[in-house]
């Protein structure tokens, strides 16, 4: 064996996960599904004009499957399957408390729903990568139902200003020089 074959045989051995095509098409679907689960979640973000939008929820889900896919493909057992999730729950906690700011007052936190959305892009991806297609499907919708619905239950008045609210019969108090 030359020099060249012996580099294409290491190439060939290198890249030998996806050699079957069974293996190929799991993967395609799986990875394709992450991002395109974890865009859906991600675009709601991005339409209110949040920091952490379509791509940062793409990725959060993509990262999450092939974390789950590549241990999997090894053959990793319940326990190690549950470290590993341990892990990704871990490391994205930290991502999500860079979304949070607290302002002066209780009342005045922005970015939870953004940090439980990239929290539940984590679940979904990792729900792809371990093949539960049905149910990170499911668990998308259900988050989009939140996302969209629920707001228009608790404040029926996208205009209504939850912080400031104006009595109706009170007349605003003119400034003070």
């Amino acid at each position: 064996m030359d020099f060249t074959e012996r580099i294409l045989a290491t190439l060939l051995s290198e890249f030998s996960d996806l050699g079957q095509v069974e293996h190929l098409t799991r993967a395609i679907l799986r990875l394709g599904l992450a991002v395109l689960l974890g865009g859906l979640l991600g675009y709601e973000r991005e339409v209110m004009g949040k920091a952490a939008g379509i791509r940062t929820h793409m990725l959060v889900c993509l990262g999450s499957a092939l974390f789950v896919m590549s241990m999997e493909q090894e053959g990793a057992g319940h326990d190690a399957m549950s470290r590993v999730i341990q892990g990704i729950a871990a490391g994205i906690g930290f991502l999500c408390a860079g979304t949070i700011l607290k302002g002066r007052s209780t009342a005045d936190v922005k970015g939870l729903t953004t940090a439980a959305g990239l929290w539940s892009a984590t679940a979904i991806g990792v729900a792809v990568g371990l093949g539960r297609e049905a149910t990170a499907l499911l668990g998308t919708l259900l988050a989009l139902l939140v996302l969209h619905v629920i707001p228009l239950l608790v404040d029926p008045r996208p205009d209504a200003d939850p912080v400031d609210p104006v009595e109706p019969d009170k007349p605003d108090k003119p400034e003070e020089p």
